[in-house]
């Protein structure tokens, strides 16, 4: 079993990075706040499923790094929501899932 492996973003560049590399791979943005409890509980069940190799998964610290999820929001026309995934495709966001809705199946069926 293959265990996440976790792009970490830290930068407003690395979204302009991320919608490119989307033309060829969907990219998987996980929000986590580090300060709550069913975020933790969403990562660690994403963390104990088998990272497909058909996607790039990403983690955004929302609490160090407010600007980057600012700016997810406003990119990618989503409501702010922590714990929240958004999968890219095409330079734009194809998916969201928020809460206990962040299931690893959910996010597979959106990758194909």
């Amino acid at each position: 079993m293959t265990t996440m492996n976790w792009i970490t973003i830290s930068s407003q560049q690395q979204i302009e990075e991320i919608k490119e590399k989307s033309k060829s791979k969907p990219q998987l943005i996980f929000k986590h706040s580090t300060r709550c409890s069913i975020s933790s509980m969403a990562k660690n069940r994403l963390d104990k499923s088998e990272q497909p190799s058909n996607i790039d998964f990403y983690y955004l610290d929302l609490i160090k790094y407010r600007n980057v999820s600012s700016m997810l929001s406003s990119e990618f026309d989503v409501q702010h929501e922590s714990p929240q995934v958004l999968m890219i495709r095409d330079g734009r966001c194809i998916y969201d899932e928020s809460h206990l809705g962040i299931k690893m199946e959910d996010i597979l069926e959106q990758a194909v």
